[in-house]
């Protein structure tokens, strides 16, 4: 098997997307943040020290899903078209979803994945006075697709 992100020595590289044709890619991920019964409390009521935890995670989410490449040595900096964070509230803590959204020669996987990661962790930080047992849960790609673009 040949890995695209070495080169012939071994050493990482960034991969040549130049030949690859634009498509409309499209992906969403997955994760969970398990929280005591007292911060998901809380949180429910938007009486957390810190503010509305929510509406900070999904602006810090999207902030970061755009700034992948950044953070990521290897990923191609892309236009992200669409980052839509969602929530549910669950028995245990807080289930995010990221879809992301964009026109180009690779893949917008690792700013859904990044999406997911930076809500948990902001989550995280606004609830750490308040829960010491926290568990950022799997953070999993759902879904991923290309196709032409039309126009």
């Amino acid at each position: 098997m040949t890995l695209s992100h070495v080169d012939e020595s071994g050493q990482a590289r960034m991969v040549d997307i130049s030949s690859k044709a634009p498509m409309h890619r499209e992906a969403v991920a997955a994760g969970k943040i398990i929280l005591s019964p007292a911060t998901l409390d809380l949180l429910k009521q938007k009486r957390m020290q810190k503010g509305d935890v929510l509406a900070v995670a999904r602006v810090a989410a999207i902030q970061g899903g755009k700034r992948t490449a950044e953070l990521i040595p290897l990923c191609h900096p892309l236009s992200i078209h669409q980052l839509d964070v969602k929530f549910r509230l669950v028995a245990d803590g807080v289930e995010i979803t990221a879809k992301a959204v964009s026109e180009g020669r690779t893949g917008v996987e690792m700013e859904a994945l990044t999406a997911v990661s930076v809500a948990a962790l902001t989550i995280y930080d606004m609830c750490k006075a308040m829960d010491k047992g926290m568990i950022i849960g799997a953070i999993a790609l759902l879904e991923k697709h290309k196709h032409a673009i039309h126009g």
